[in-house]
């Protein structure tokens, strides 16, 4: 298992203070053909507002290996990382989306809206397997069932090396799923020190500024200085406690501040342009 190569390019990112670049995509063929040749470190599959279509992200999974790359590296690991957020806010403490997700052979589950630490247990949990309880590392108690193949299949390695490996980082080192908390609401924030130290096995808080600039009385008001303040709170408490934090709405408008603030996980929208049909309609006086 110690020659295998690291798998979850967002964790190779992120490994010893590095930075993560990634995006928000729907699942679809032509969406996953394009991050999977794109210099994106990884693409966060949306299924919290989008339908939840187990049979889609197998397909997109699918679009994402690249034949060519495969045969030049050895490794079946997509260029660009596939991870999914799934429906459920973390107070429904559902599982078995984070179950099926894995099970066909996502790298890393995003849970929104985890407010308490009794939630992020259970998101941590849910991405672990069960093990015995004099096992290093054993919390969170893992819940996860037992289904192999498909998932060590899309890995490209044998059922044996899938168990080693398909544990949380940072938690185990050599794990390559990535456990992905977001911070919407107020109660979250002001827990999210109190998660943060009892809840080993989180891999990013992601704010969710949209939510919680709602919930401020400000909504996407990004820039409003009661959510700027919220916003530093949480990124401070994350660094204090050693943890990456993500930014979802990056742009290169506010890039600079981004990286100056310290977000290690930085998601931003690809820009799909369109020169010929921008100077067809500017010729034809329909700019």
């Amino acid at each position: 298992m110690n020659d295998i190569p690291r798998l979850n390019g967002i964790i190779a990112a992120l490994e010893n203070g590095g930075t993560a670049f990634t995006s928000f995509s729907p699942c679809d063929m032509a969406s996953a053909q394009y991050f999977s040749a794109s210099k994106y470190d990884g693409v966060v599959f949306e299924m919290e507002h989008n339908p939840w279509d187990i049979t889609g992200l197998r397909d997109g999974l699918q679009y994402m290996l690249d034949p060519k790359r495969i045969a030049g590296s050895g490794s079946v690991a997509p260029n660009c990382t596939p991870i999914v957020r799934i429906p459920p806010n973390g107070g429904e403490m559902s599982q078995w989306h984070a179950k099926q997700a894995l099970d066909i052979g996502v790298y890393g589950v995003v849970w929104p809206h985890v407010s308490t630490v009794e939630q992020a247990y259970n998101a941590v949990a849910a991405c672990r397997y069960p093990r015995p309880k004099t096992a290093e590392h054993f919390e969170p108690e893992g819940i996860r069932g037992d289904s192999p193949r498909r998932c060590a299949r899309y890995w490209g390695i044998g059922d044996s090396d899938y168990y080693a490996k398909a544990d949380v980082w940072p938690l185990v080192p050599d794990g390559e799923v990535l456990v992905i908390l977001m911070c919407e609401d107020v109660a979250a924030v002001e827990n999210l020190d109190e998660i943060l130290k009892q809840v080993p096995g989180i891999g990013v808080i992601l704010i969710g500024e949209g939510d919680l600039s709602q919930e401020l009385g400000y909504p996407r008001q990004y820039e409003h200085p009661v959510v700027v303040e919220a916003i530093t709170e949480i990124v401070g408490i994350c660094k204090d406690n050693n943890v990456a934090v993500g930014h979802p709405h990056a742009n290169a408008k506010n890039m600079d501040w981004i990286v100056e603030m310290g977000f290690r996980f930085i998601m931003s929208g690809p820009e799909r342009k369109t020169p010929g049909l921008d100077k067809g309609r500017e010729l034809a006086g329909r700019s």
